[in-house]
């Protein structure tokens, strides 16, 4: 156990009051020449949270105090959910009443109240350990000679207050980015000085920088990282090569990167190869970015800092700088490249059976033979083009080998409680000027499921290889639901006809898949598919490996995409060393252990912060495409039913509302039990699933609000 783990146990189970810092220290035998070390091993704790400080300057582990120490996560309501550090704590619901001045994504301190939401957790904010949104971007609406700026982030409820002072020439209708300079209270909205303008609401190009701006992270890299990057050759050197002693060279085994006809940082290749009729060797080679990215340096920090690539419609903002994620660490053809590599031996039982026989997770330097494309993968598989059959001659063979593995490790992952769920991703196809042209369903065929079964199977392995060598190690892990919310998800999907068994001693994620196969196709897929996923919680990091319900495994990792997120690269270097030394020492298993919650914390955050930002930039221009259609007809599916109205999707994927006034014929009663619309003199029912006729009649931008009128249902 590492000092920091044994300080808390102690804590925890041998300290029963409040302590200073010196009576720690007495209690726990610390020695003058170890207290500076101790005294910042405990600054740490205090600062993320895992222990508490009162108002007397005493210190202990925050459950005795009541208190519960986690991340704000906001609805558009108003009202919150504390998500725990601790993973195996429920998540606590907090009214906007006991928000006591927290916003979306702080870090905070809540200790538990009554509740009024049956047996839920509920609680109010007691302390504000760490403020997220700093500056806050939307638009100003100016009175006179004052202003308030309205969100772009919905679920930053609060509008700031801009005194005359601090407008700084911004102009009703602009879209600006303002630093807060006075935190919201009770019955008091935060206050803000404005710092930047981005340009008028309407003007080209400022919805997308808005949203860059929200992330609060510059699009350019630092001038002060080029010296370090000049140190980076732009080539693999064979002298580093030679010297590196525990690198093997596997630059003589077939193996090609398979991705996105518009992917430039290439993290991983694959190869494959048939030892017996009944025995195939996958090899997973993962780009070494740690080789480059020292720990510590300019570049780490950057990286540390930024933790995501983010992919806006119009751009990318990688996490490292082009010359290491589209150059050097890039998996391109034809040259030599460092990697990480997994090799995984596989047992071929029965039909489709499969077993692991053997692993092994190696330093390497790899030459890839093919940059092929998703669509090029696909159309082997399918047999179709002899023309594509023949560029890639030496590879068809291994191609439909990786397939016939691809379907026995589906199959395999699925029947041990892994969940599959079936929602559509849209690309958006812009013009040179930023509009959006076209919107154009992913496909998830064969080849893009042949790449995603190979690397879960990769970072699945290396999860359980740092987790059986008891390591200090980076998980990606996925809690259980909380029993509350599942017992409402059963009663709602009763009321299509669907039953969710055996709940009352936890559910299963077996269970959940069951669900979603049996809805598969139904009118109510799409419903059922995103209530269940609400009722979930979301996927963290953690040191804690507590396993990942969704995919039904207990060791998961993320180490197959080193280049765009900060977690796999940071499990890179902690199995580099693992496996050169075969064992880390007390003190620096202690080090490690010391960091990783604070990159753990860290990388959750800003994985949300910029999955809020893809999804705000593919519902943006989703509605700037429907702007020029007003007026025209479209079919689609009803989506949802509410108190008031109909939410429509259409089969280009853009949602839009049918407000119950809009509903004619009629007076309109909502059946909650049954999620429906019943007619109070007609008895015409709308019901999810059901198909209708709508013709678009308004666009707002702003509020990313699309309304329909109903022309027809379709019998």
């Amino acid at each position: 156990m590492s000092a920091r783990s044994e300080l808390l146990r102690k804590l925890r189970e041998d300290v029963h009051k409040p302590l200073s810092k010196k009576e720690i220290y007495k209690k726990f035998d610390i020695s003058r020449d170890q207290q500076q070390l101790f005294s910042e091993l405990l600054d740490d704790l205090l600062e993320s949270g895992y222990i508490y400080q009162n108002e007397a300057g005493l210190l202990g582990i925050p459950e005795k105090f009541n208190l519960i120490a986690g991340r704000i996560e906001k609805t558009a309501s108003g009202n919150a959910f504390l998500i725990p550090d601790d993973p195996e704590k429920d998540d606590i619901y907090i009214s906007s009443a006991n928000m006591n001045g927290a916003m979306h994504n702080d870090k905070v301190f809540v200790r538990l109240v009554r509740s009024s939401r049956g047996k839920s957790q509920a609680g109010e904010v007691a302390e504000i350990i760490e403020r997220v949104n700093k500056t806050i971007v939307g638009n100003l609406e100016k009175y006179k000679n004052y202003g308030f700026l309205i969100p772009d982030n919905k679920r930053i409820c609060n509008d700031i207050f801009i005194p005359p002072d601090a407008l700084n020439g911004a102009q009703n209708g602009h879209k600006v980015v303002a630093k807060i300079t006075r935190w919201p209270a009770k019955n008091r909205n935060p206050e803000g000085v404005i710092t930047e303008i981005l340009g008028h609401k309407d003007d080209a190009g400022v919805d997308i920088e808005a949203i860059i701006r929200q992330l609060d992270l510059p699009g350019e890299f630092p001038k002060n990282l080029r010296n370090e990057l000049k140190n980076i050759a732009d080539e693999v050197d064979e002298q580093s090569i030679k010297t590196d002693e525990d690198r093997v060279d596997l630059r003589d085994l077939k193996l090609l990167t398979i991705d996105g006809a518009d992917a430039k940082d290439l993290d991983d290749a694959v190869s494959i190869e048939k030892i017996s009729d009944k025995k195939y060797r996958l090899g997973v080679h993962i780009a070494d970015v740690s080789h480059y990215v020292k720990k510590g340096s300019l570049l780490d920090k950057e990286a540390y800092n930024r933790a995501t690539s983010i992919y806006l419609v119009d751009r990318v903002i990688p996490m490292l700088p082009e010359k290491l994620s589209n150059g050097i660490c890039s998996l391109n053809p034809h040259v030599d490249r460092m990697t990480l590599t997994v090799f995984i031996e596989y047992k071929l039982c029965g039909k489709i059976g499969i077993e692991i026989s053997d692993h092994q997770i190696v330093k390497s330097v790899i030459k890839s033979n093919h940059r092929m494309t998703y669509d090029d993968a696909q159309a082997i598989i399918e047999d179709k083009d002899e023309k594509i059959k023949d560029e890639y001659s030496d590879f068809v063979e291994e191609i439909n080998m990786m397939n016939k593995l691809r379907e026995r490790l589906r199959k395999n992952r699925f029947e041990e409680g892994s969940m599959d769920f079936n929602f559509t991703e849209v690309k958006v196809e812009l013009d040179e000027q930023g509009k959006p042209v076209k919107l154009k369903k992913r496909p998830h065929r064969e080849a893009e499921q042949l790449i995603e079964e190979f690397m879960i199977a990769a970072n699945r392995i290396v999860a359980a290889e740092m987790s059986w060598r008891e390591m200090p190690f980076i998980y990606r892990i996925h809690e259980e639901p909380d029993l509350d919310r599942m017992i409402q998800f059963k009663e709602f999907i009763h009321n299509f006809g669907y039953e969710l068994k055996g709940i009352k001693n936890g559910v299963h994620p077996r269970s959940l898949q069951a669900i979603l196969e049996e809805v598969r196709g139904s009118k109510e897929e799409k419903i059922i598919e995103t209530v269940m996923l609400r009722s979930l919680k979301k996927a963290v990091y953690s040191e804690k490996n507590i396993g990942h319900f969704g995919l039904g495994v207990t060791h998961y990792t993320h180490f197959t995409s080193p280049i765009r997120r900060y977690p796999d690269l940071t499990a890179h270097r902690i199995i580099k060393e693992t496996i050169a030394a075969g064992y880390l020492s007390k003190n620096r298993q202690d080090k490690i252990d010391a960091e990783l919650p604070k990159i753990a914390d860290h990388c959750s955050l800003q994985e949300r912060r910029a999955t809020d930002a893809e999804r705000d930039s593919v519902d943006l221009k989703k509605i700037e495409y429907m702007e020029d259609k007003i007026g025209e007809e479209f079919e689609g599916i009803i989506s949802g039913i509410t108190g008031f109205g109909i939410f429509v999707e259409l089969e280009n994927t853009v949602e839009g509302l049918i407000h119950i006034k809009e509903l004619k014929d009629d007076y309109y009663h909502y059946d909650q039990d049954q999620y429906r619309l019943i007619g109070e003199r007609t008895n015409k029912i709308y019901r999810i699933g059901d198909e209708l006729k709508i013709k678009v009649v308004n666009v707002n931008r702003d509020e990313r609000e699309l309304d329909f009128s109903l022309i027809e249902k379709i019998e």
